[in-house]
């Protein structure tokens, strides 16, 4: 399993535009995605469930991928979550 701490920088945090480019990139993925946030853990692959994170620019998440794909689903991830706006 991969972790990683990451800074959300998009403008509005992960409202439904970047959210939704987000989960459209994880489905690409065989591996298992979580998005951690205050304790809570949801399914990447879930608009629903990102949305009821309420993740705001700044806001620290983890990331964990565990899976046969998780380290390219790794690098690519965090090079979108990096760039959305």
């Amino acid at each position: 399993m991969l972790k990683k701490e990451i800074f959300i920088n998009a403008k509005n945090g992960l409202h439904i535009r970047p959210a939704a480019k987000l989960v459209k990139e994880a489905k690409k993925f065989n591996s298992e995605i979580i998005i951690e946030y205050n304790n809570k853990k949801v399914n990447a692959k879930s608009l629903f469930k990102i949305q009821t994170l309420g993740v705001l620019q700044g806001d620290k998440i983890n990331i964990l991928i565990k899976g046969n794909d998780e380290q390219k689903a790794f690098d690519h991830l965090l090079n979108i979550i990096k760039n959305l706006e």
